[in-house]
């Protein structure tokens, strides 16, 4: 019964939908065998952009977009870099990979292929590759290659992350073949409505795939055959600018059993208790870069003194301090610990605010990082500008609409409608981008340092395994992410050390998949320090 549910799930999220007929096509009588394949792709897209939301509250500690104003939560041991013990807390992504997605999407492509419907053969593909390139990233070792072979089975052996990795390419690469093809039945009307990121649009689609084959192979950056000239290659022909980011929209209006609102949003309620971290201040103030970042009037708040704090990882705000006029507020940007009305909040933080998967100022950054190792400053500094500007502008405007054309585009949500914060937005930016300690004049002069830092900032609130890549590459390095402390004590079980990979799901793994997680070291108390395949020259 889960194909069914996720395909009905799907007409939940789309609030709009008629009574139309679309299930009246069955001759199985437990699922949908011959329904159009475009019905499964709002559940699977709005459950991927869920799974990374539920992980935030883990991950997004871990690496400093925010923290939890106690230290007695739930979330505690993730801000020393542990685990929950005997929870799935941390492992949702996991769920929605291997559930949620799972034979649902590869029934979505059996079917697609079954009804030659190639464009939507291609976006299974790219989901699962994406899905995949996310998991492998946040947990090391998976089953992958065995995962949906057989419907039978139920233990897996883990596939080490350079198999996972060429995988990846390989759906890719397959996804973007499917997209090549014309004629047959491409081109669903359904496929119109029920494909939230794109709207069908395959040239849009070819450009996210082009940017996972970018991550994939950007990645393997501390590798000794890493090839820069094809990490470019990838970006040149990914995202052309935030008109192509791929974004999961949401309607807001619902949070109870078939949710259609954004998690982080007041409506679902998940976020009263956290506040923006330190680091994310001192990165938007004058504290690194000698200007004021225009993005934190929209995307931080002040406490009421008009002072802009934040908290550092696994220490306390009591609700004296969070009440007064000193106190951090939540990201809703009211006081810690209550939530505003549905339909508030700010930034990212709304109920109807998309949730971005991959924008056009990731790809930017993975660019000019790419160019600086190739040792083309000049490259380096073009695509770090575009990257920078991008940001502010799409932290700025706003997101764009699924299926909008550059010539025409449209904003899916605001962010920002005040036109006070806009002139100070603009006066503050023209100041930031004209300082060479942002955007420097001498090619020379750009820094590693420089693009991590701006990078943290652009994906702060969306971008949270990508910026763990980064964090983990550099081993945490202050140096590198300039003003970034770790926790102090770590998690009791680290043995001193920081955190490398998410522990798997445990009502999975720990449960029923005994004997292949003992064999990767998973039963180990600090399997969560040991270092990922890509983190290793």
């Amino acid at each position: 019964m889960k194909k069914i549910h996720l395909i009905i799930a799907a007409f939940f999220i789309l609030a709009s939908s008629g009574c139309k007929k679309y299930l009246d096509i069955n001759t199985n009588p437990n699922g949908p065998s011959q329904a159009d394949p475009a019905l499964y792709l709002a559940a699977i897209e709005s459950q991927y952009a869920w799974g990374v939301q539920f992980d935030a509250r883990m991950l997004g500690t871990i690496t400093q977009n925010w923290a939890n104003s106690s230290t007695g939560n739930l979330y505690a041991p993730f801000e020393q870099h542990g685990y929950l013990k005997g929870s799935d807390a941390g492992a949702d992504l996991f769920r929605n990979v291997y559930w949620k997605g799972g034979f649902n999407t590869v029934d979505m492509i059996n079917n697609a292929t079954a009804q030659k419907k190639w464009d939507i053969v291609g976006i299974g593909l790219a989901l699962q590759a994406w899905g995949w390139q996310m998991l492998t990233d946040y947990h090391g070792e998976l089953p992958v290659t065995q995962a949906f072979q057989d419907p039978t089975q139920n233990t897996f052996p883990y596939d080490s992350q350079d198999t996972i990795y060429a995988f990846v390419k390989r759906l890719c690469l397959q996804a973007l073949d499917q997209f090549n093809k014309t004629g047959d039945a491409i081109g669903s009307t359904l496929l119109l409505r029920f494909d939230l990121m794109y709207k069908g649009n395959v040239a849009r689609w070819k450009k996210f795939v082009y940017g996972i084959l970018a991550l994939n192979e950007h990645h393997l950056i501390k590798k000794p055959g890493y090839n820069a000239d094809n990490v470019i290659k990838y970006v040149d022909s990914s995202f052309a600018g935030n008109v192509d980011d791929a974004l999961v929209p949401f309607a807001g209006t619902v949070a109870g059993t078939n949710p259609d609102a954004n998690f982080f949003g007041p409506l679902r309620n998940n976020l009263a208790s956290f506040g923006q971290s330190g680091f994310i201040v001192r990165l938007t103030d004058s504290t690194v870069f000698g200007s004021r970042d225009p993005r934190r009037l929209i995307m931080l708040t002040p406490s009421t003194d008009g002072v802009y704090r934040g908290l550092a990882p696994y220490t306390t705000q009591s609700s004296t301090i969070a009440a007064s006029s000193t106190g951090v507020r939540n990201l809703w940007g009211v006081t810690m610990a209550t939530t505003p009305a549905a339909g508030s909040g700010k930034y990212l933080f709304q109920d109807k605010a998309p949730f971005p998967l991959m924008t056009y100022p990731m790809m930017q950054f993975i660019k000019a990082e790419a160019a600086l190792k190739k040792g083309d400053n000049v490259m380096a500094l073009s695509a770090y500008t575009k990257a920078v500007n991008a940001s502010l502008d799409f932290v700025q405007i706003g997101a764009t609409a699924p299926g909008a054309t550059p010539t025409g585009t449209t904003t899916i949500f605001a962010f920002n409608a005040d036109p006070t914060i806009n002139t100070n937005f603009n006066t503050q930016k023209a100041v930031f981008l004209a300082n060479p300690a942002v955007i420097p004049t001498n090619p020379a002069n750009l820094t590693i340092q420089m693009i991590m830092l701006q990078k943290f900032v652009a994906l702060w609130s969306y971008g949270f395994n990508e910026t763990w890549v980064d964090m983990r590459k550099f081993d945490y390095s202050s140096t590198v992410f300039t003003g970034l402390t770790l926790p102090s004590p770590f998690f009791v079980d680290n043995g001193g050390k920081p955190m490398y990979r998410m522990r798997p799901r445990y009502n999975s793994e720990y449960v029923w998949n005994i004997d292949a997680l003992t064999q990767v070291g998973g039963f180990n108390a600090d399997y969560q320090t040991y270092k990922m395949w890509i983190q290793l020259p």
